[in-house]
């Protein structure tokens, strides 16, 4: 048996990157402490705007640093700064655990013909090239809701997790299901802070959990390792 890989956690922000660390301790089948992963995290909440215009650069910089320390694999914690992972991959040599794939394909496994998404705008794109590429449909938010959501994202992103913050996001997921969603993906890593699935009546399929379970088959050589691109 191979020694198991040491994965590189790219965290944009603190909340998002530490719930993402514990659904990786709890997602590991590990019988005594020392049988868990390593894991090298770095939590730049500088790098948290993934549509800035030099933020491929940035998040680049940040893998390469994780590649210097010891880390074999990348899990970067933002659902948007997977649209640089090419970038990221070419310049720090390392394989990105891929959350969007994880999340379709968790949707697929579900037997959706409609995935609904809240996910920042960034996000959208990513999440309509996945689904599509798993032959199903995408339910999503336009227009003036759209721009609600990122309102509330933000504000969620600035640190409000009350109750009116629960409720909106709720009331976003119900809109999703009443457009045809058959499942929902909470397409931005904050939002399981405020949202889950109790009292939703389709599953809710949560990213950051998806790729925890991932990066520990892959870590601990369950599942073949990703290939960087070169």
């Amino acid at each position: 048996m191979r020694p198991a890989l040491t994965l590189g956690v790219l965290g944009l922000t603190p909340a998002a990157t530490l719930d993402f660390l514990q659904r990786l301790e709890a997602n590991t089948p590990a019988a005594l402490e020392r049988d868990h992963i390593r894991v090298l995290a770095d939590i730049n909440p500088k790098l948290a705007d993934p549509d800035a215009a030099n933020a491929g650069f940035l998040l680049a910089e940040a893998a390469g640093a994780l590649a210097g320390a010891g880390a074999d694999v990348l899990a970067i914690i933002d659902d948007a700064a997977h649209a640089h992972t090419e970038l990221i991959e070419r310049a720090s040599g390392l394989a990105v655990v891929d959350m969007i794939d994880a999340a379709a394909d968790a949707a697929r496994m579900a037997d959706a013909r409609r995935v609904g998404v809240l996910a920042p705008r960034g996000a959208i794109r990513l999440y309509r090239e996945y689904i599509a590429a798993h032959a199903m449909g995408m339910v999503s938010l336009e227009g003036e809701r759209a721009q609600a959501f990122a309102a509330a994202l933000q504000a969620l992103r600035d640190g409000d997790l009350g109750r009116e913050r629960r409720a909106e996001m709720r009331a976003f997921a119900e809109e999703l299901i009443a457009g045809g969603a058959e499942v929902l993906i909470a397409g931005a890593v904050e939002l399981p802070l405020v949202l889950d699935s109790a009292g939703l009546h389709v599953p809710l399929i949560t990213p950051a959990e998806e790729l925890a379970r991932r990066c520990v088959a892959v870590c601990m050589g369950l599942e073949p390792a990703p290939s960087p691109t070169l």
